[in-house]
């Protein structure tokens, strides 16, 4: 759970856990966008660490975006590019964009107590991430009226991914 505080509201964002269980084809369909994506990440991130080392500037988003996507798909040896949807390629290059903002960015100095993130809006705060951090770690997380947040344990069902099987009677002698 994370907290942000302003002077007189308190938003909190709950987190939620489940789990999918696709099937064959979706399987497929999954790995095959994944493994687009992650082409199109590491063509993007080729020509970023090519224009860096000859001191050019980087290319930028939209540039790649048409190079390595529109254009590509009209190529014979990455037409498969057009199987998946468009949007989780360009996500890769808007993931590639943020980290190489937030690396060559670098840390925001201790100074800074709170910023917007660019890329969601959300406002963060040093102090109170840091605070949820330690009382996570300590296993002491609270729910904003100081309740406890962790319920007890939760056996996982029989024959969930991970669970012994049920034993079976043992017919030897």
């Amino acid at each position: 759970m994370f907290m942000n505080q302003s002077p007189s509201v308190i938003h909190m964002q709950l987190r939620y856990s489940f789990r999918l269980y696709p099937s064959a084809g979706q399987r497929a369909a999954l790995a095959r966008a994944f493994g687009c994506a992650r082409v199109v990440y590491n063509d993007a991130l080729r020509a970023r660490e090519t224009a860096r080392g000859k001191g050019l500037p980087f290319p930028k988003t939209g540039d790649l975006s048409r190079q390595l996507i529109t254009e590509a798909k009209n190529t014979p040896e990455r037409a498969w590019l057009g199987e998946v949807s468009a949007v989780v390629l360009q996500q890769s290059l808007r993931d590639l964009d943020t980290a190489y903002r937030n690396f060559f960015d670098g840390p925001k100095p201790l100074h800074v107590r709170g910023w917007e993130c660019g890329a969601c809006g959300v406002v963060l705060d040093r102090d109170i991430n840091a605070a949820v951090n330690v009382a996570k770690a300590a296993g002491l997380a609270v729910s904003a009226c100081g309740a406890q947040v962790r319920p007890g344990l939760v056996p996982a069902p029989r024959g969930e991914a991970g669970t012994h099987p049920t034993p079976q009677p043992s017919t030897a002698r």
